[in-house]
């Protein structure tokens, strides 16, 4: 059998491609749901449900590729002559519903692909080619915007498909002719020089997408909840005042990066610097658990499962500044979520007048307060967090 499609018949690439995306289709949309739908209450839970999503991503990204070189082959193939030329308006609903199934075949894998690549962490596609994607930033919001158009995307597929199947049905049982067959096995039909353009099923095809997808902006689909505003901390009497700072975290999710931030902390610290070693004055950070920012999976972080910060809003570090052989640590004490851990943090501090930076980095081990204890392998989530502190501070002036 000839690749390439005649004038009366599809080939043996068009046909390949077609049914290859059938099945794909078939094995994606069900798998989506499955994964989506499987608890995570437990390692073995959350095992499974990664590598369910990382199966349907993967063969998202497959079709995502197949679909794209049937549209090209499409395009660049003479279209088998209609079977009816005589049934115009059945013959341009036909084309429509085509590249309507076109675009959907486009749309729902991409959409899905955007929001992996915007989020850290979980569920990876299964490919050596990376998690991200050219000029797709990392962002929960657009991550948010991405699973909008993806659910709603995936429901029109499978509509769409919905449509394709009646329609090859129809043509089978009423009116018995042939146009499975040219599908299946690529069999003669059609009168030759009777053919017909794309630009109006394409056009047709585009304002239907356009409509659904703007009717659901302007209804809101597409908005973001704005997020709850934490309570803010008081400002804490201190010596020295941070001007400026950050105080974020960074772990290793499913083998991805995740890093997120406190938007809300405060520092008092009491500080003189000391000819020989020993303490060198003392400091309380006070964290607003609630103003972590982590990603796309900062609801997950927040929840009781891990940080639970509605039950335990703040974090207290409480330590001793001792001078160092190669600069300075924090010995003390990081209450958080009910436990008490001695935490050592070691820093460099720079003074210019009565101007201090400082930066600061150690390592937690989550297990120790209890976070995330549903989640035991190390290979979904790091035990090991670092914490990164960096900040300016100026005298405060004397009283």
């Amino acid at each position: 059998m000839p690749l390439a499609n005649t004038e009366t018949s599809y080939g043996t690439l068009a046909r390949a491609f077609h049914w290859l995306i059938a099945l794909g289709i078939l094995i994606m949309v069900p798998l989506g749901w499955i994964a989506h739908l499987a608890p995570m209450q437990d390692a073995e839970q959350i095992g499974l449900k990664t590598a369910l999503f990382s199966a349907h991503k993967t063969l998202g990204v497959a079709l995502f590729f197949l679909a794209l070189l049937r549209i090209v082959w499409m395009i660049a193939q003479p279209k088998p002559a209609p079977l009816h030329p005589d049934r115009v308006a059945e013959r341009l609903l036909a084309e429509t519903v085509h590249w309507g199934l076109y675009a959907a075949l486009v749309i729902v894998p991409l959409s899905g692909w955007v929001e992996h690549a915007a989020t850290d962490g979980f569920a990876p596609i299964l490919w050596p080619f990376g998690q991200d994607l050219p000029l797709v930033p990392n962002s929960p919001e657009l991550a948010e915007t991405a699973a909008a158009i993806h659910f709603l995307a995936q429901w029109l597929l499978v509509g769409i498909v919905a449509l394709h199947i009646l329609g090859a049905v129809k043509h089978t049982v009423i009116d018995r002719d042939p146009t499975l067959a040219r599908m299946v096995r690529g069999a003669h039909a059609g009168t030759p020089g009777r053919h017909h353009g794309h630009v109006a099923p394409l056009a047709l095809a585009s304002a239907a997408w356009i409509a659904v997808l703007g009717g659901a902006a302007a209804a809101g689909y597409f908005a973001q909840e704005p997020a709850a505003e934490a309570p803010t901390l008081e400002a804490a009497a201190s010596d020295w005042e941070v001007q400026e700072g950050t105080l974020s975290i960074s772990l290793v999710q499913m083998g991805s990066e995740v890093t997120g931030s406190f938007a809300d902390w405060t520092a008092a610290i009491a500080f003189e610097q000391q000819d020989a070693p020993g303490k060198s004055g003392e400091v309380t950070v006070q964290i607003a658990i609630p103003s972590l920012t982590l990603g796309s999976v900062t609801k997950q972080a927040l929840g009781t499962d891990f940080f639970d910060a509605e039950g335990f809003p703040t974090a207290t570090f409480q330590a001793d500044i001792l001078s160092a052989a190669d600069g300075y640590v924090a010995e003390g004490t990081l209450s958080m979520k009910g436990a008490e851990v001695p935490v050592s943090l070691p820093f460099q501090l720079r003074i210019d007048g009565d101007t201090a930076q400082m930066q600061g980095r150690t390592t937690l081990d989550r297990r120790n307060y209890a976070i995330g204890d549903n989640m035991g392998d190390p290979g979904q989530l790091s035990f090991e967090v670092d914490v990164i502190v960096e900040l300016t501070a100026t005298r405060a002036p004397a009283q």
